[in-house]
């Protein structure tokens, strides 16, 4: 067997990084198992909150606005929000140095659905259409769903949009649902290809726990519904915050706090099922003797409000359930049993999976590697982590910089905001308004116009004219 290291990545979609710590009250068994084993970092950010641009960074290491994956690929006309093939992938490295690559599960980058072109010889890849988890099958079109009436929940209102399912139970096992497919597909592709004796690198990636909170049965009832914790910034006024963020809240104001339980035990239902699945995957490796040589990542694209300042889904606001995200690694050379607060984004794996292969780096500007933290080397890789939104169907901008203990959000569509977050982790008092925090605000901003030009973002950069001078201080301040 080559000593070169086999790569397993395990991609979950929409998953809250507090979802996966103590205490949570979410059932995680074998991500626990794994957390064992290797380094968790409580600091990891997703670089957008948003499917398509979030895992098309992860595969490019570079920003959306690098990447040209802005939103959901498949909200715009085919001329945009397009990937820029001219880009490398770190798929693509490993194929180059004799890496074995397999894909499986959700894709959501771009249209084409022919992962080849990326790097990925072999794969199973699922669109963004299909609705996850709603029954049995792999293919979508052709799946059915056995609802129990008294355990769901459709949104519906106001007048003129359809009715949605929020939430419910489903008597299909777990066993006849995506998930399990999934897994089944990466489990024998990686009993394959290690026949061959080269490395590999496996991806099994998910639509869960995001879509609508559809849990199956018999996870459903290991979870005590009116036992369920709820956010304690759920009834977020946000007194001195855009009012966009208002207006978002309305949208689930019918909800009662049984509702938000049952959304949120449907949600960790989903979790513990793909907690299950990624049992099955471990198992494996170990049967195959092949763990040990293994490096293990569990993450998502991004979070999940599922209630947290009154809000559901993820595509709004610049709060830490969306942005944070779940960061397990474990393998060969990785310290264990550890935690960090080391601050870095998702597309920081691109060029840190590259070097821990030993495969050809990208040349990047936008993202770091992290492998001395994972070495247990450093304490940190970067000295802040750096996200942006632009929108979804309706466009805005939005950039954010975390630096030790604060974070800044500059909103180029309203007054911006500052968190103290250890003092204030529910995000329910911003900052940005206190005259005292006026050099602090000038500072961040400085960094985030740093970020925006050493990042290539053209388009922010160039707002000297008249009606888009809505910085506190504007991009020649650095």
């Amino acid at each position: 067997m080559s000593r070169r290291p086999n790569v397993l990545l395990f991609v979950m979609d929409a998953c809250q990084a507090s979802a996966l710590e103590k205490d949570s009250g979410c059932l995680t068994p074998n991500f626990d198992r794994l957390a064992e084993k290797g380094l968790r970092f409580q600091r990891a950010y997703c670089p957008s909150p948003t499917c398509s641009p979030s895992r098309a960074s992860l595969m490019t290491g570079l920003l959306p606005h690098n990447h040209g994956v802005l939103e959901v690929e498949h909200g715009r006309d085919n001329d945009q929000c397009v990937l820029r093939t001219d880009k490398p992938h770190w798929a693509q490295r490993l194929r180059e140095a004799d890496y074995a690559t397999g894909y499986f599960g959700k894709w959501h980058i771009e249209r084409s659905h022919h992962l080849a072109q990326f790097g990925w010889e072999t794969f199973h890849a699922k669109g963004a259409r299909h609705h996850a988890g709603l029954g049995k099958g792999i293919e979508p079109g052709a799946q059915t769903v056995d609802l129990l009436p008294e355990f769901s929940r459709y949104h519906s209102g106001p007048e003129g949009y359809s009715d949605i399912l929020h939430y419910g139970v489903s008597r299909d096992p777990v066993s006849e649902r995506y998930p399990y497919f999934t897994t089944t597909q990466t489990i024998d592709y990686i009993a394959d290809v290690s026949k061959a004796g080269n490395p590999w690198c496996a991806c099994a990636s998910f639509s869960e726990p995001n879509e609508a909170l559809i849990a199956s049965e018999e996870v459903f009832t290991r979870y005590e519904v009116e036992q369920i914790e709820l956010p304690d910034n759920r009834c977020d006024t946000f007194e001195n915050s855009p009012g966009l963020y208002r207006r978002q809240k309305l949208i689930g104001e019918s909800l009662t706090d049984d509702e938000w339980r049952m959304a949120r035990a449907c949600y960790y239902s989903r979790i513990t099922e793909l907690d299950i699945q990624f049992g099955r995957l471990l198992d494996a490796l170990e049967e195959s003797e092949q763990i040990e040589n293994t490096i293990i990542v569990v993450t998502a694209d991004h979070g999940r409000y599922v209630g947290a300042h009154g809000f559901d889904a993820h595509n709004f606001g610049p709060f830490e359930e969306i942005y944070r995200i779940p960061m397990l690694i474990a393998g060969p050379g990785i310290v264990a049993k550890r935690e960090t607060q080391a601050l870095i984004g998702l597309h920081d794996l691109c060029p840190t999976l590259l070097a821990m292969t030993g495969a050809e780096p990208i040349t990047l500007s936008d993202s770091t590697s992290f492998v001395a933290v994972l070495q247990g080397k450093a304490k940190s890789a970067r000295r802040g982590a750096y996200s942006e939104y632009h929108g979804t169907r309706f466009p805005l901008a939005q950039r954010i910089w975390w630096e030790e203990d604060y974070k800044f959000v500059f909103n180029g569509f309203d007054f911006d905001e500052l968190y103290h977050l250890p003092s204030d982790p529910g995000e329910l008092k911003n900052l940005a308004g206190d005259p005292a925090q006026e050099p602090r605000l000038k500072r961040m901003m400085k960094e985030v116009w740093r970020e925006i030009k050493e990042s290539g973002d053209r388009t922010v950069e160039e707002t000297h004219y008249f009606s888009m001078r809505m910085g506190l201080v504007g991009p020649d301040a650095t």
